[in-house]
């Protein structure tokens, strides 16, 4: 009797103990969803020294080191728990994750098709695993199309009723710009679960992606995964993102929120830091940033430098004495803080924003030139979108614009036209005319050419090409001005009322009005462009002193 109850009692204890370690695996399995990396690090480290050969415990602790940045700490755990179940096919695949993310693109398919073999291409968490390694956004290395394909093949097994595989479907799809397939991934798996607050995020990605004329659908995503969810703290993160440049107060709205529902990490004092920059408080925001690095000991959150370092810059750029002791100081701070960021930042984790701003402080030190367009190469090499590229481009020249150098400003303001599919009359015209500065007159030429043939109803193209052979024609013997002049009267004069219109026609006139006299020794026809030109600028002292003088000359003419 003694011996049955204790065999009950050990039975009962053994159930009790796996209910625990389950509900401890599930509980890490939630933080990671809400993205609670810390709290799911700190749960499952719990279950794996219990229980070693807990491979789903392992497999999850290793996505929250991922999470939080840490794939060496990763390859740790999956490395450690490995030697206790070397044929878990769930830890193969989260060790084919990490070797994703160090760039071992041939080694991690390795272990994925290996993963695939031992579980027979039959288990849903393994073909999840390999179709989260390789859809997620961050993860420059990932097959997206690899992963489509086994997140599909994971839907098709029996049973299957899984929203996070789905909406890690769509992740893929919105990886290769497929958003139409994107969406129905993510409304299939709110068809699972309409509460999956993740789904509906995402599915607002995708409209956010498509720009501004989509802000309705793509708020009223986030905040039904709000109202479904109020804990998911990404959707908040974004948010925060969102209207950090637009909307200030409604940014740090949602930053509080974001890190009311987050792990209190070295990222949450980044975070206030950048608030600060954000609310144009930036000695506040070098401040805060300082103290969070004093906290931190000796490993801070590498970010803190490049908040500092864009702070200092604006500091410098709002100080009125131009090259100042107390503006170059500023400068310095910024380059100095940028430097200790790259070299204390993993290169994975740089983004082409990074690279854009630094070259632009590098611009503020003569002879720095060459670096500062590498590190702008850099920017538009890396980053994938159309807009932050041509915004690149724009600040290098308007660099280049502030320091009076407007031969590599137009240079610059040319490589817009590479980049953008539908380039407009201000890009034309911002390299055109900064050439034309330069005195390059051959390039300012070639985008002015094309500047008329695009929009030839608008008087400036041929007004700047005018005036370029004019200077390239300075004696006006060959007349290489004339077509563009004769254009700029004839647009100009049947619409006097746009604007600027007038100033073009009359420094038209003065060009015939030379033209005429002095290559075509005709008197008369200068005269009448002195006379059109007076028609709108009676006063103007240039056009009275040519009549006075083709007058006076054209009486002594006469009387020879």
């Amino acid at each position: 009797m003694n011996r049955f109850k204790k065999g009950i009692f050990s039975f009962m204890f053994l159930l009790f103990a796996s209910s625990l370690m389950a509900q401890s695996v599930e509980e890490g399995k939630q933080f990671i969803y809400y993205e609670r990396y810390q709290s799911a690090k700190e749960v499952l480290e719990k279950v794996v020294a219990s229980s070693p050969s807990n491979d789903e415990a392992a497999y999850y602790l290793g996505q929250a080191e991922i999470g939080l940045e840490n794939v060496p700490a990763a390859r740790a755990v999956y490395l450690k728990a490995l030697q206790t179940t070397p044929n878990s096919a769930l830890l193969i695949a989260g060790m084919g994750h990490v070797e994703l993310l160090e760039g071992k693109t041939a080694d991690a398919r390795n272990r994925f098709e290996t993963a695939i073999s031992l579980s027979k291409g039959k288990s849903i968490p393994v073909l999840n695993a390999i179709g989260l390694a390789n859809a997620n956004p961050d993860s420059k290395n990932g097959d997206a199309n690899y992963a489509i394909a086994k997140l599909k093949q994971a839907t098709e097994i029996k049973g299957f009723k899984d929203p996070e595989v789905l909406t890690n479907l769509g992740d893929a799809y919105r990886k290769i710009g497929d958003g139409g397939n994107a969406v129905q991934s993510y409304d299939a798996a709110l068809a699972i679960n309409p509460n999956y607050a993740r789904a509906l995020y995402r599915k607002g990605k995708v409209y956010q992606t498509q720009g501004a004329t989509q802000e309705d659908l793509f708020m009223s995503l986030y905040n039904s995964a709000i109202s479904k969810d109020p804990a998911y703290a990404p959707t908040y993160a974004n948010l925060y993102a969102y209207f950090y440049n637009t909307n200030v107060p409604r940014s740090a709205d949602y930053l509080n929120k974001w890190l009311q529902n987050s792990d209190d990490d070295p990222k949450a004092c980044y975070y206030r830091a950048s608030m600060k920059y954000a609310q144009g408080l930036f000695n506040d925001a070098i401040k805060t940033a300082d103290d969070c690095i004093k906290s931190e000991g000796s490993n801070p959150y590498p970010n803190l430098y490049g908040i500092k370092a864009l702070a200092y810059n604006r500091i410098g750029e709002s100080m009125e004495t131009k090259d100042s002791t107390e503006k170059k100081e500023m400068y310095m701070n910024a380059k100095n803080s940028y430097q200790e960021y790259f070299r204390r930042q993993s290169t994975d984790n740089i983004k082409s924003g990074d690279y854009a701003a630094y070259a632009t402080i590098l611009l503020k030190f003569p002879g720095q030139e060459v670096e500062a367009a590498n590190m702008m190469n850099k920017a538009i090499t890396m980053d994938g979108e159309e807009s932050d590229r041509v915004s690149y481009v724009k600040s290098m020249a308007k660099a280049f614009e502030d320091q009076n150098n407007s031969y590599e400003a137009a240079v610059w303001y040319g490589k817009v036209m590479g980049i953008k599919k539908g380039f407009t009359n201000v890009d034309l015209f911002n390299a055109g005319y900064n050439f034309y500065v330069a005195n390059a007159m051959d390039s300012s030429n070639r985008y002015f050419t094309i500047y008329t043939d695009m929009y030839p109803n608008d008087i400036l193209g041929y007004y700047m090409l005018g005036n370029a052979y004019s200077v390239i024609d300075s004696t006006g013997e060959l007349g290489l001005a004339v077509p563009y002049y004769n254009k700029v009267i004839e647009i100009g004069e049947s619409d006097t009322t746009k604007p600027n219109v007038k100033t073009r026609l009359i420094n038209a006139y003065k060009y015939f009005v030379g033209y005429n006299f002095n290559v075509k020794k005709d008197s008369e026809a200068a005269l009448m462009y002195v006379d059109k030109g007076l028609a709108f600028a009676p006063t103007d002292e240039q056009l009275l002193y040519f009549k006075e003088f083709i007058t006076k000359n054209k009486s002594k003419a006469s009387q020879k």
